[in-house]
């Protein structure tokens, strides 16, 4: 007979608590929307285990991408044949160059005769099922990354509508389709309005035809499809707030839309067509589209309330569209350690990098994205020069003007320097500058005294030294410059003994090496992080950059219908809370000084499994509108402080990333460009 001893007792309950934890983070979610095709436990079951893909996959092969893409895009769904004529003879209002995308749901050829007469100059037609309305064909689109390339999109299909009628809605289907041509369409001078009145409104999302915005009173069927749908984004719904342009005939900016890509919509997430009117996934989307364009930070508005101060002509319009001016210039931190080097592979293991810690992580709540993933660029090795070349021009489409790299030195020792050595070696155009990581460097990735693996030792050797080691990359032609001065930032400037004294002899030696000025700079991580105490002038810093979460609020999250596992002694906070704090932030007398900043998100599960910090609720659509905050914070400054920080560029193990993902694609790349421009 087993001898019951309490410390079996404990480790029983010990073993039976993390089982059941698992369980917990691995169950469905409530099966009370079950009967929905889009529920969230659906959606939870199917993308276990398996890759996102989203549209046919033969798309790949058979439609290379177009190699010189028009300013705008069109998109247009073709159910009922005998429109699209009228459809194509609509499209000679438009008056600047724009490329088509068809898609074909009728099960018969679609001629696009006349097309020829329009301004259209790239087409594409694919057929797809007759699934999702006019919908899930467009959502194809945008997963297959079509769109990726316009700021600006038509989207349009061949409407009858004549449900209407028996309905008692007021106008015939007839008359509702018109509308929308005479609006939005109807001659070159009224798009030119259009387009104009857009260009000059940033706030401007989604315009749509007069009387056709409709509200609260229009939920219908769609009010719990659509928060199934939220939940996916963990955006919260809220059901008196509703404001969505009706009929799916819109202006719309290109980002509303490729932002769905983060929604994992698939064909089973939408019902088999049988002549609804309202309680599908297609219906909700339709709903999504004004919800997701204000969580973005736009508006929905129709034909009357945009108006233009100039009109611009054809030829002005098309060269506002194809070359949008950033109202801010974005640095994106970015982390090095995607290779393995000698000190790694003696701490954990030969070959360790940065990769083992993401691709170990494990959910610990319902719809908790881990492990996160990497999808473009795949799991890279920063020894391939080429990485750098692809991250690069993947940085430079959406409008980031540089890396700002963690520089890890130890008292004379270097860590992790191989990949900005070789940026310097190489004549790559990628704008770059440092951040001195000057924290220990522990086994729980932490910066804190205890479980030191290599420390930061002053006495050892002081920190006046370091500017020696990176001299050379002050004179790199590539370094960010603010004021004619390169931009050096220094993470726990508190940390170092009499740091005003170390920056003033870091400013003398960068005058005598030719470098000139330093425009130095404390990261904002707070008093009790070892941050600035003390006033910019007695410190010898220009400013503060942003680190968030650094220095921000943290609330916690609300943790209902989570089913968090057991295991987790971590915390879950409010992303969305973190964005509103930092939105009045920007709002509210920003140092001149300062430099904002947004972060993709951050959660640490990947290092430290069940004890993280993590914030719930990022999603593409709220990170804009934050990133457009900060842009906003200082838009009227003179061009050289018109910079924003961004957490991170490929920060894989805390979960800010805006490099491209299994979970959210291109989502945050396509947020940075329109949060810029």
């Amino acid at each position: 007979m087993r001898k019951i001893t309490k410390a079996g007792v404990l480790t029983r309950v010990a073993n039976a608590r993390q089982k059941l934890g698992r369980r917990i983070a691995a169950a469905p979610a409530e099966t009370k929307n079950d009967h929905l095709a889009a529920s969230f436990a659906k959606y939870l079951e199917r993308r276990e285990g398996r890759t996102f893909v989203g549209f046919p996959s033969r798309w790949r092969v058979d439609h290379p991408a177009f190699d010189a893409p028009a300013p705008i895009a069109v998109v247009m769904h073709v159910y009922f044949t005998d429109l699209v004529p009228e459809l194509i003879r609509e499209l000679k209002a438009i008056p600047v160059p724009f490329d088509l995308f068809v898609t074909n749901a009728s099960g018969t050829n679609v001629t696009l005769e006349g097309l020829e007469e329009t301004a259209c100059r790239n087409h594409r037609l694919v057929d797809v099922e007759n699934r999702g309305r006019d919908i899930w064909p467009m959502v194809q689109l945008v997963n297959a990354g079509w769109l990726d390339d316009y700021d600006l999109i038509f989207k349009l299909h061949t409407k009858k509508s004549e449900w209407r009628e028996s309905h008692e809605l007021e106008g015939t289907g007839e008359e509702w389709k018109q509308g929308f041509y005479r609006d939005l369409l109807g001659s070159p001078e009224n798009v030119s309005d259009i387009i104009s009145g857009i260009l000059e409104n940033p706030h401007i999302g989604t315009v749509t035809s007069n009387g056709s915005i409709c509200g609260p009173e229009h939920w219908g069927g769609d009010l719990e499809i659509t928060g199934e749908l939220l939940r996916r984004l963990v955006v919260p719904q809220d059901p008196n707030a509703l404001r969505f342009p009706s009929g799916s005939i819109y202006w719309i900016r290109g980002f509303i839309l490729q932002g769905l890509r983060a929604l994992q919509l698939d064909a089973p997430d939408f019902e088999d067509e049988a002549g609804q009117i309202d309680g599908t996934t297609a219906h909700a989307v339709e709903r999504l589209i004004g919800i997701l364009a204000a969580e973005a930070g736009f508006e929905t508005v129709e034909r009357s309330e945009i108006t233009a101060d100039v009109a611009l002509d054809s030829d002005a319009l098309t060269q506002r569209l194809a070359n949008p001016q950033p109202i801010a210039r974005a640095v994106a931190y970015y982390l090095p350690q995607y290779h393995p080097f000698t000190e790694n592979n003696a701490w954990w293991g030969e070959g360790f990098t940065e990769w083992t810690n993401v691709a170990k992580a494990r959910p610990m709540f319902l719809g908790h994205n881990q492990p996160l993933l990497p999808s473009d660029l795949g799991f890279y090795d920063l020894r391939l020069d080429e990485v750098r070349e692809r991250q690069t021009e993947l940085a430079n489409g959406v409008g980031i003007g540089a890396f700002m790299y963690y520089y890890y030195w130890f008292s004379g020792t270097k860590l992790m320097d191989m990949p900005i050595e070789r940026l310097h070696q190489s004549d790559l155009d990628q704008p770059f500058c440092i951040m001195w990581a000057n924290e220990n460097w522990t086994r729980r990735w932490d910066g804190a005294s205890k479980h030191v693996l290599i420390a930061q030792e002053y006495e050892k050797v002081s920190a006046e030294q370091f500017i020696e080691d990176v001299m050379h990359l002050l004179k790199d032609r590539r370094y960010v410059r603010v004021d004619g001065g390169a931009l050096l930032a220094v993470y726990r400037i508190a940390q170092m003994p009499d740091y005003p004294k170390v920056l003033e002899h870091w400013r003398k030696r960068a005058r005598e090496e030719g470098v000139g000025e330093l425009h130095i700079v404390a990261v904002d991580v707070g008093a009790s992080f070892d941050g600035l105490q003390s006033s910019y002038e007695a410190a010898g810093v220009q400013g503060f950059i942003a680190f968030p979460p650094h220095n921000h609020k943290y609330y916690p999250a609300n943790r209902h219908g989570l089913e968090v596992s057991l295991d987790l002694h971590g915390n879950i906070f409010d992303y969305h809370e973190m964005v509103r704090d930092a939105e009045r932030r920007h709002i509210n007398d920003f140092p001149d000084n300062d430099y904002p900043g947004a972060m993709v998100n951050f959660d640490n599960t990947a290092r430290r499994q069940y004890e993280p910090d993590l914030w719930h609720g990022s999603n593409p659509y709220t990170f804009r509108r934050w990133l457009r905050s900060a842009a906003n914070a200082v838009a009227d400054r003179d061009p050289d402080h018109r910079i924003v920080i961004i957490n991170a560029w490929n920060e894989w193990a805390e979960g800010a990333v805006l490099e491209p993902s299994h979970r959210f694609g291109r989502s945050y790349l396509r947020a940075v460009r329109s949060a810029l421009h």
